[in-house]
């Protein structure tokens, strides 16, 4: 089997990750862009070198999917580490092994912490949970990588507690670009669900809580669904097993051919088979798909599980991207939740890079009344986001040109009250020589002078305590300083505030121009009267 190009890359990068001592690495590539594929090769290669392998996972569908993946790329065979079966007795070389089995202490202590010197863990989103750090805490000397398609956890705990490196990431977005999965578009439905009164836990909502709001909009959605999804495969995900039995009853009453398939279901396999063979067009389920189903011909997938955790809304997300013939596009059925507390992940949280234009994706998909591929989606979001960011730094650059019009510069303001010390300030103590402080700078617009000019906090202050001592004196203010001198007249630093004031209220009644028989450039006010009190 020949990989692909991004798939040779990230091998490559992996060996490099483990040659230059980066012992636990990370890679994460996409559902559906073959990242099995992709450790069945690196395991062929570890094979050939004589090293022995472990696949760890936490579902037997996603060892089951190893085991036959790696089958089918190699012709490597596994030895199988779950219930009854143990590879200790086995020649072969790659074992897959379940993390519930593996992890028992007894089990573990049968195996020499040599054992393994690669150790595979798939979907290594969970490689924090105590199971997983149980098995790679005994068999501390092995190599590790960690594949997954989402690599943030839901609670929020850093996988780079663990891992040494990320090796290699081939995102979303490129994936669709190049061809290796398909378009998505996304249809926002005008269903507001109301979860406000839905409790939370551990970062998201309650699930036990979310089958009881669901309730009420379940009919709607199902009318939603004749609408939009007739003729495609569906696959519905609800978050409680009584909530997907009630709602695939409502789809069978409106003519869909749907099944429910659960943990509990023993007919899982054949319910799969029969769906991909054209005996039903909807699945739903309890969140039992999240992981380890591939059935490429899926082109609808419907959450009606709200969640805040991206990796898990990714995960849904990716049971429908795989390339199918006659596929042009997954189709993602978008409702409107209305939650006061909780940002919940929606289709622009797939590729969106920031919340910001996660945010206008959402707002514009919504108003599109239509499907709306969410890669051109993203390209309208950015370029509005840009102009609204143009348009603020516009708005914020002219009113700063306005304040700083009805400001007056430090060195104007020192010149005209003949303030030579203040001109020839030199800061001595170190706090003199930091910038302005925030509240100095407030203090300084406040009072009429613009801080920009103002290089140290040292002469910030001692200009603050100038003002102040002129306002105790009754001297002119820094703002009537502006508009007399800006009128042409001379030194009004050193005139008294009253007489400032009777200016200014001269020329506004003058239809703000100067009064008649007033030269600026030669006008003297009266000298201030010294009343002496015997």
């Amino acid at each position: 089997m020949n990989l692909r190009p991004y798939q040779n890359e990230a091998k490559d990068a992996i060996f490099r990750e483990w040659n230059e001592n980066r012992s636990r690495t990370l890679l994460v590539l996409p559902t559906g862009t073959g990242k099995t594929i992709v450790f069945a090769k690196l395991i062929e290669d570890c094979v050939r070198a004589g090293e022995r392998v472990l696949i760890l996972a936490h579902r037997g569908e996603l060892l089951q999917q190893a085991t036959d993946k790696l089958s089918q790329a190699t012709g490597l065979i596994c030895a199988i580490e779950k219930a009854d079966s143990t590879c200790l007795d086995s020649f072969l070389r790659v074992v897959v092994g379940s993390v519930q089995s593996l992890q028992r202490p007894k089990r573990l202590e049968q195996f020499p912490k040599d054992f393994f010197d690669v150790i595979i863990v798939d979907e290594a989103h969970h490689v924090l949970a105590d199971g997983y750090q149980r098995v790679l805490d005994h068999f501390d000397k092995a190599r590790v990588l960690g594949v997954t398609a989402t690599p943030d956890r839901g609670d929020m705990r850093d996988l780079g507690h663990y891992f040494d490196s990320l090796a290699y990431e081939y995102t979303l977005p490129q994936a669709i670009r190049d061809g290796f999965l398909c378009p998505i578009k996304a249809l926002s439905i005008p269903l507001n669900i109301d979860l406000r009164e839905v409790k939370q836990q551990a970062g998201d909502f309650q699930v036990s809580a979310l089958g009881g709001a669901l309730e009420p909009y379940l009919h709607q959605i199902a009318d939603e669904m004749k609408v939009h999804c007739q003729g495609r495969k569906t696959v519905v995900f609800l978050p409680l097993i009584a909530t997907s039995q009630r709602f695939c009853e409502l789809l069978k009453e409106r003519g869909f051919r749907a099944v429910e398939v659960n943990g509990n279901s023993e007919n899982r396999d054949s319910v799969q088979s029969d769906f991909e063979a054209g005996k039903y067009d909807v699945i739903c389920n309890a969140m039992l798909y999240t992981e380890g189903w591939d059935c490429p011909m899926v082109d609808c997938i419907i959450c009606l599980r709200p969640t805040k955790i991206r990796s898990l809304y990714a995960q849904i997300t990716g049971r429908g991207t795989r390339i199918y013939p006659g596929k042009d596009h997954l189709l993602l059925l978008d409702f409107l939740w209305l939650s006061d507390r909780h940002e919940l992940c929606r289709p622009a949280h797939l590729i969106a890079e920031s919340s910001e234009i996660a945010a206008k994706m959402t707002e514009n998909i919504a108003a599109a009344g239509g499907p709306v591929d969410i890669e051109d989606a993203e390209r309208q979001a950015e370029c509005d986001c840009q102009a609204e960011r143009e348009e603020a730094l516009a708005k914020k650059l002219a009113a700063c040109r306005n304040r700083k019009r009805k400001l007056v510069d430090p060195l104007q303001f020192e010149m005209s009250i003949g303030a030579e010390d203040l001109a020839g300030y030199v800061p001595s103590f170190g706090w003199e020589m930091e910038p302005p402080s925030e509240v100095q700078r407030k203090q300084l617009e406040v009072a009429g002078i613009s801080p920009d000019e103002i290089e140290n906090a040292g002469k910030a202050e001692a200009i603050i305590q100038r003002i102040m001592e002129r306002r105790r004196t009754g001297l002119a203010t820094p703002k009537q300083i502006r508009f007399l001198e800006g009128k042409g007249f001379q030194h009004v630093g050193k005139w008294d505030f009253d007489h400032a004031r009777r200016m200014i209220d001269r020329i506004a009644a003058s239809s703000w121009r100067l009064p008649q028989g007033i030269d600026p450039s030669t006008y003297q006010p009266p000298k201030r009267e010294v009343i002496v009190t015997v």
